[in-house]
């Protein structure tokens, strides 16, 4: 006997309809991105969970976030600026080097936290019939939390060398910004359920980490890339990490040299807010084809954790 289910037409008595008429949809219909946004309820619950449980336990809490990039920004210029004693042409190259390890930690918490998210939180994905894309994009939003105390030390150093914002530099970041939450996330995405088919993809991610912060004008300045590449420089600034280095360098940096005008004509590229803007744009299409990859392989992910 075909089940039914009751439902009142019009308000008056209930009628009987065969379930066997109602439209099948596949599991992961209401789900995605949009989904996610839907959802921010629950998607605060899980930033609040996730930043919890990083500090559980942790006397210091949340100044790790202050103390890890200090730590790298530390080794970086003792190294760079005072055992090897480079760059001394570059006017307060620790602000310079700062800035674009800011933004950079951005990225890499964003990519290597998105990547482990769907599998760390396997049982929560197994049991709760939630849009999956919550947990990469859940991962973006604690990095980015993490990311606002180290804008705050940015901003403070800035100041101690005269610096004032300007809409330009503001602009800047919050282009630099966009760019990363969005090409952020979308390699987050598929990395995180590919992740779950081949573990192998958390070592990958560790591994092309190690080129990131080499691959970016942040312990050498992009004059240095022109110099040494002439013409095909351009090619360099392909890299939408790259552009959001400069962005932030633009933003924060140029404003603490004696003459930002000439410092900016010097070390940053023409036009680099409309890249940004194209980079952004970029980031837009890289999350949407993100998406669709996703969405053909999620259904696979509760079998396979």
């Amino acid at each position: 006997m075909a089940e039914t289910t009751t439902v009142a037409e019009g308000g008056g008595a209930p009628a009987h309809r065969d379930l066997s008429e109602v439209p099948l949809a596949p599991p992961s219909a209401n789900n995605g991105l949009l989904a996610v946004f839907q959802r921010r309820y629950l998607l605060r619950l899980l930033v609040r969970r996730e930043i919890n449980a990083r500090y559980q336990g942790s006397f210091l809490g949340v100044l790790w976030s202050y103390i890890n990039p200090l730590a790298q920004f530390f080794v970086y210029w003792a190294v760079i600026g005072g055992i090897l004693n480079l760059h001394d042409d570059v006017e307060n190259f620790a602000v310079h080097m700062f800035a674009g390890l800011v933004i950079v930690h951005f990225f890499t918490e964003t990519f290597s936290a998105g990547t482990r998210s769907i599998v760390r939180n396997k049982s929560v994905v197994v049991k709760m019939p939630l849009p999956r894309e919550m947990f990469p994009v859940a991962t973006m939003l604690v990095s980015l939390w993490h990311t606002i105390p180290q804008i705050i030390v940015l901003v403070i150093a800035c100041m101690l060398y005269g610096w004032t914002p300007d809409p330009v530099g503001m602009a800047a970041v919050l282009i630099a910004v966009v760019m990363i939450m969005t090409i952020g996330t979308s390699v987050a995405l598929v990395f995180s359920v590919a992740n779950v088919f081949f573990r192998d993809f958390g070592n990958v991610v560790q591994v092309l980490l190690l080129f990131v912060r080499f691959g970016v004008p942040m312990i050498y300045p992009y004059t240095m890339v022109e110099d040494r590449f002439g013409e095909l420089a351009r090619f360099y600034l392909l890299n939408p990490l790259a552009d959001a280095v400069l962005l932030f360098q633009r933003a924060f940096w140029v404003g603490t040299t004696e003459d930002p005008e000439a410092t900016a004509a010097h070390h940053i590229p023409d036009n680099i807010l409309l890249i940004g803007c194209a980079c952004a744009a970029v980031g837009v299409v890289m999350l949407v084809l993100a998406q669709l990859i996703f969405s053909k392989l999620e259904n696979k992910i509760p079998e396979r954790l």
